[in-house]
């Protein structure tokens, strides 16, 4: 059998929870798959054959110990627009449908979504499946497939999340229950309570009284801890703290900010702060110009705002600024726009460091994974050596002039204190973290110390065992033993 992890909100931990009881079924010696038949995001991940996932999905497939792959997060949605989203398909790009056009296909994606999840069911005899957002949101049920429609489908045991940092765990855990259809309250097996903070014994008392309004075992109350996962969505954003490093980053939030994540493991050596466009930029050692969904609206939007001067005045002072993907092409001399990101062909001048040229002239997408070696430009390049990631991003860029910041790829200043690639994922890469930290550390005469790689999951899975009962959650999921030899 396997698990349907659904949350009584978006935000709750149902992600991190999935990923952390991947990793423990792993320990005990079960092959496991991660599967989301429908995700909303626009952080995503690159497979080995090009498919695009939500990064979530791909998380909780490396703590799996699996390779990422396509059936894990069969419908993608990567919102574009006010109500348009790109939609996802087995990985490869679908179209772009308004929310009302997509609700008319959701019966087909069901099925798409089912199949994919009978794969990996038969290929691994055990899957956890994770909803998406609260699970019960009444006016969706017809077309949830996400949650209430594949409930309904696979019939598999239900664990119920909730988030009882924010308050009203009571009402969310009993509100969610009550409102589920009878075909999918009958498989609500137990709940979760996440990110607690304080002293359980004062909420012992609280988990009898859930018990007995929910008619559900609390299978655990797990206390708040940072992992340094990879957050998959903007929501987290909002949560995120600049720590008090001497070194400030500042990263522009781009109204269409997308693959955030490539930024994460710069935040445990360095104040990154998330800048709104029209803020000032002069407190910055670093700026970082993130990917985005609509390069062409980000574009204009950071000229309205005065952050392509700010931009220009902080690279005079030697910030060093740094663009991925979406913000590599803003770093060009033009974007030529040929009715793709928006409704008519049209040239617009980009903030001009870098001598590159950007070609929007057809609806295609590339999507691969890469390992390119930084060149020899620079304090930084020059420090950084092989790096792995993925390029995710549509139109072409061709430098016009100038040095070359990776293998085949990029492009930098002379001085390499300015760069641009589209490589998702180069401070994933521990190298590339520790050479520019080492430059920001080292131009204010202060010590570094290097980052290490730390596998997260281990630890995840050993939090969740340590607070949930997970015995009881896998006689629940009854998955299928694979005889694993000891060098799998």
């Amino acid at each position: 059998m396997s698990l349907l992890v659904l949350g009584t909100a978006s935000h709750v931990g149902k992600s991190v929870t999935v990923a952390g009881i991947c990793r423990a079924l792993f320990n005990r010696g079960y092959t496991v798959a991660p599967f989301k038949a429908q995700n909303m995001s626009l952080n995503s991940y690159i497979t080995t054959d090009g498919s695009e996932i939500g990064i979530a999905q791909a998380m909780q497939a490396i703590a799996a110990f699996r390779e990422p792959a396509a059936e894990m997060n069969p419908i993608l949605l990567k919102p574009k627009a006010d109500s348009i989203s790109q939609v996802i398909v087995l990985g490869k790009p679908y179209r772009d449908l308004p929310i009302r056009d997509y609700y008319k296909e959701t019966d087909a994606l069901l099925e798409v979504a089912v199949s994919a999840y009978e794969r990996l069911f038969a290929e691994t005899g055990c899957v956890i499946c994770e909803g998406a957002g609260g699970a019960a949101e009444l006016n969706l049920y017809d077309r949830d497939i996400a949650n209430i429609r594949l409930a309904e489908r696979l019939e598999i045991p239900i664990i119920l999340v909730a988030d009882i940092e924010r308050g009203g765990v009571f009402a969310q855990l009993y509100g969610t229950i009550a409102l589920l259809p009878p075909k999918v309250k009958v498989h609500v097996a137990g709940v979760i309570i996440n990110k607690f903070r304080g002293d359980p014994e004062i909420f012992a008392s609280g988990i009898n009284m859930i018990e007995e309004i929910c008619s559900v075992p609390v299978l655990g109350v797990v206390p708040y801890t940072d992992l340094g996962l990879p957050s998959e969505d903007s929501l987290s954003l909002s949560d995120k703290r600049a720590s008090s490093s001497p070194i400030t980053i500042g990263i522009i939030h781009l109204p269409r900010i997308s693959n955030f994540t490539d930024f994460e493991s710069l935040e445990r050596s360095a104040a990154v702060s998330y800048v709104r466009p029209g803020d000032p930029l002069a407190p910055y050692d670093c700026i970082i110009i993130p990917g985005t969904k609509n390069t062409v609206e980000d574009l204009l939007h950071l000229r309205r705002t005065g952050t392509v001067d700010e931009i220009l005045e902080a690279q005079k002072r030697g910030v060093v600024v740094i663009g991925i993907c979406g913000g590599y092409q803003m770093l060009g001399r033009m974007i030529h726009d040929q009715g793709i990101e928006s409704d008519h062909d049209a040239v617009y001048e980009g903030i001009g460091l870098l001598p590159v040229d950007t070609r929007f002239s057809e609806y295609r997408k590339t999507t691969i994974r890469v390992t390119r070696t930084a060149e020899p430009v620079g304090p930084i390049l020059s420090a950084i050596g092989e790096v792995s990631g993925y390029e995710i991003h549509m139109g072409d860029s061709f430098r016009t002039g100038g040095l070359e910041a990776f293998s085949g790829e990029g492009a930098a200043s002379d001085d390499g204190l300015v760069f641009g690639t589209y490589l998702h994922g180069l401070f994933q890469n521990e190298n590339a973290v520790n050479a520019l930290l080492r430059y920001l550390y080292g131009k204010k005469g202060l010590s570094y110390t290097e980052q290490k790689c730390v596998d997260p999951y281990d630890h995840l899975a050993r939090h969740l065992e340590a607070h949930i009962d997970m015995d009881t959650l896998v006689s629940l999921a009854r998955p299928v033993i694979s005889e694993r030899t000891k060098n799998t």
